[in-house]
């Protein structure tokens, strides 16, 4: 399995730091990485306002929070450590806020590693890894109208052991007729493609892997275009259902309203 370059496997790291603003983490993160940034969204906004006229008072400032808060993190998140653990740090380009993580933990005597180019290098990494392994894999295709059992049919294979990828779980979206799931929203372009890449990832290339037909966009997400060309061109699996069980499995909550008499909003 391709590893990110420059580091040692993610495996290998009792701890992994993403030292960038919560609303950078949230967009997208390393898979098992924890949020301890090195300001927080409001300070990250006020030292890159005073950098516009400031640039030397913005360093000052933010050498303060950055100190601050790493301190209290290293009360909570790294004493519980062992000292042989090894930690990954990172921030959006592999600058100052590694750094700013990385040397007083090193000090204590850790084991640090940084992120050659940050979450940028990863997230460009992530995009190769979808353009290569789609083609890797021996793709088997579940295709039928909606409300043919397609998903529960996929949820059974993998029960059997066999290996599967849930497009629709990991989009968090029903297809194009069931949309959303209830009170649940669906995970940014670039968080569905590091899911959708440590998902690919773990598949043997030597057994086949079983999909539902998608178009292109599941919601608002949109497929790889090497995946989709993939699932595409392979063998497919007619699911067919008569009405009555298709109608059964649609969820109760899109049959009421379908069955809404007109002019009641």
């Amino acid at each position: 399995m391709a590893e990110l370059p420059g580091i040692r496997p993610l495996s290998d790291y009792a701890l992994i730091i993403d030292a960038r603003t919560p609303k950078e983490f949230a967009e997208d993160h390393l898979p098992g990485a924890v949020n301890l940034p090195v300001v927080t969204q409001e300070e990250f906004a006020e030292v890159g306002t005073l950098h516009r006229t400031d640039p030397h008072a913005a360093y000052l400032l933010g050498a303060q929070y950055a100190l601050r808060n790493v301190a209290r993190y290293i009360a909570e998140a790294i004493a519980p450590r062992a000292p042989s653990d090894r930690i990954l740090i990172y921030c959006f380009r592999g600058g100052k806020r590694s750094r700013a993580w990385a040397d007083p933990v090193r000090n204590i005597g850790y084991a640090v590693d940084l992120l050659p180019g940050g979450w940028k290098a990863y997230r460009a990494w992530v995009r190769q890894e979808l353009a290569r392994l789609p083609a890797t894999l021996p793709w088997r295709v579940l295709s039928g109208s909606t409300a043919t059992g397609k998903t529960r049919l996929l949820q059974a294979l993998a029960r059997e052991g066999e290996q599967v990828l849930d497009l629709e779980a990991l989009a968090v979206h029903r297809g194009s007729l069931l949309g959303e799931w209830p009170a649940q929203t669906q995970p940014t372009q670039k968080r569905f493609d590091s899911a959708l890449r440590h998902a690919l990832a773990r598949f043997d290339p030597r057994h086949p892997v079983w999909v539902e037909d998608e178009s292109k966009r599941i919601g608002r997400l949109q497929l790889p275009t090497a995946l989709f060309d993939a699932i595409r061109s392979a063998p497919v699996v007619r699911v067919e259902a008569d009405l009555r069980t298709r109608v059964r499995l649609v969820p109760a909550g899109l049959r009421s309203l379908r069955r809404r008499p007109r002019g009641h909003g």
